[in-house]
């Protein structure tokens, strides 16, 4: 078990940029994508893709390798819309709200019956629904007014709901041909999505953890808000 699964998550230091809060798991110019020569590496589970000079405790989890991105948040300009690969899987797997990076196990969390707070674009209307798939990690509610405020994305519509539990269901990123080890052609912008175990995983290069939601209940941020004002005995959907 690596470090980034045992160690407890630290306050994180809030970045503003022209004005902006900046997303804790958005990547700034100054994170580059790191080279890496890919390689044909056989281990436990079978044979697929893995870094000549592969470090196993940093550069896999669960046993697919990841993309390597340099860390130097808040240096240079933010690249709002995107995600850094390593604090995008530390929010999924911590529950670390991906705006502020600080943990959702909070009083929030108590007052609504031990659930999660998870906000995603709906320019439809389209609910949250159980077992839906995702890899926006969740939201405390003050940064979540503050992004449908303040995003031009979630300005145009938004979904939002309570959710008991969130469970690993794959990685979203890069495959790789088995026989030239090239990168198989992608649309501009959209990763392919693999599930645990399935066998395209030893081949592909991770870029997003991916998670499923689980005891979800739709809310309304703005009814939400307004019954947290209210007496703490009020009942939560």
């Amino acid at each position: 078990m690596n470090n980034e699964e045992t160690t407890i998550p630290k306050p994180k230091l809030q970045i503003y940029w022209q004005g902006l809060h900046v997303p804790f798991i958005a990547p700034w110019s100054n994170e580059r994508v790191l080279p890496g020569t890919i390689v044909r590496r056989t281990g436990v589970g079978g044979t697929g893709i893995g870094y000549a000079d592969e470090l196993s405790h940093a550069d896999r989890r669960r046993g697919v390798l990841w993309v390597r991105q340099s860390i130097a948040q808040g240096s240079g300009t933010p690249a709002l819309g995107e995600v850094h690969p390593l604090r995008q899987r530390q929010a999924m797997h911590h529950m670390l709200c991906q705006v502020c990076g600080e943990t959702t196990y909070n009083a929030d969390f108590a007052r609504w019956g031990e659930r999660h707070l998870f906000l995603a674009r709906a320019p439809r209307g389209r609910p949250f629904s159980e077992g839906e798939q995702t890899s926006a990690p969740p939201v405390c509610l003050p940064c979540a007014h503050e992004s449908i405020n303040t995003c031009p994305h979630l300005r145009k519509g938004y979904t939002a709901a309570l959710v008991k539990y969130a469970q690993p269901w794959g990685v979203a990123g890069v495959d790789f041909d088995e026989a030239t080890l090239r990168m198989m052609p992608m649309p501009p912008k959209q990763h392919l999505k693999v599930q645990i175990d399935h066998p395209r995983e030893r081949w592909t290069l991770a870029m997003r953890e991916i998670q499923t939601l689980h005891g979800v209940t739709p809310v309304d941020l703005v009814d939400l808000g307004s019954t947290l004002s209210q007496s703490s005995r009020t009942e939560l959907p």
